[in-house]
């Protein structure tokens, strides 16, 4: 399942990240980090930078500049599929949420939005057109699959169940998020392959960010400092793997694991 050429409904599908400056955001992930190229796709004459990055030749991510309209905080976008925009909006609104940007269209003629939860926690919704989302992904240097950390686990459990259709699981500390129908994933990993998101209890600050697979957790965290970004969380030995909680030099947070023994 690594190669994907598409997703559904109530399915994350998508990630990326607007940055005060997008080539130094682009310097940092791309060769350095992950092994990405990175192509400025922005049209000509329209402001800005829009960066498509991949991996072996398909998308992985985008990094663009952040528009005018966006909330003053660098931090990386998980977007969800979904079949009606502004319905999932008005959902969205009906759950106890609140819009951070009003629908909008976007580059390859699709539409996207960005709703909060209640507890404030940003996520994108889109309704693709000729770009379909992330096309590889649960591989070293790819995105595997995106978190919320949030204070109140009990209203985001009711929150997104009601926006998207998501079920709940408990996996140690961890909730998994899951899509009754979905097949996702990889054979091999230790959670149910209808996964499609997990969330963690704690913190102030309701967020979601995402996880990247890599071969060495404790290399790649050392190369992200010394690119100028922090280690927030130390390599960790856990329930599935190695992982680590780092941020980019220009604050935006993610994780890296690798799943599987030491």
């Amino acid at each position: 399942m690594s190669e994907r050429n598409g997703y559904g409904p109530g399915v994350p599908c998508w990630i990326d990240t607007w940055q005060p400056d997008a080539d130094a955001a682009v310097a940092f992930y791309t060769a350095e980090l992950f092994g990405w190229e990175a192509e400025d796709t922005m049209p000509p004459g329209v402001p800005g930078k829009h960066f498509m990055c991949r991996l072996r030749g398909r998308d992985v991510a985008a990094i663009a500049s952040r528009p005018d309209a966006a909330p003053p905080v660098t931090a990386w976008g998980t977007y969800v599929q979904v079949d009606d925009v502004d319905e999932a909006v008005r959902s969205a609104l009906g759950a106890g949420g609140r819009v951070v940007l009003d629908p909008f269209g976007a580059l390859d003629g699709g539409r996207i939005a960005v709703v909060a939860d209640p507890a404030g926690a940003a996520l994108g919704v889109w309704r693709p057109a000729e770009h379909r989302g992330a096309e590889l992904v649960n591989e070293p240097g790819a995105w595997a699959m995106s978190g919320l950390s949030t204070p109140d686990p009990e209203t985001a459990r009711a929150f997104y169940g009601r926006v998207f259709g998501w079920e709940t699981d408990d996996f140690g500390p961890v909730t998994l998020w899951r899509l009754p129908g979905y097949v996702g994933g990889e054979l091999e990993q230790p959670v149910p392959r209808d996964v499609v998101a997990v969330m963690t209890p704690g913190g102030d600050v309701a967020a979601w960010s995402p996880g990247f697979w890599v071969d060495d957790v404790e290399r790649t965290a050392e190369r992200a400092a010394g690119l100028g970004g922090r280690v927030l969380s130390p390599p960790i030995e856990g329930d599935v793997g190695v992982s680590a909680v780092l941020a980019d030099p220009q604050g935006a947070a993610f994780s890296v694991s690798r799943v599987g023994p030491r």
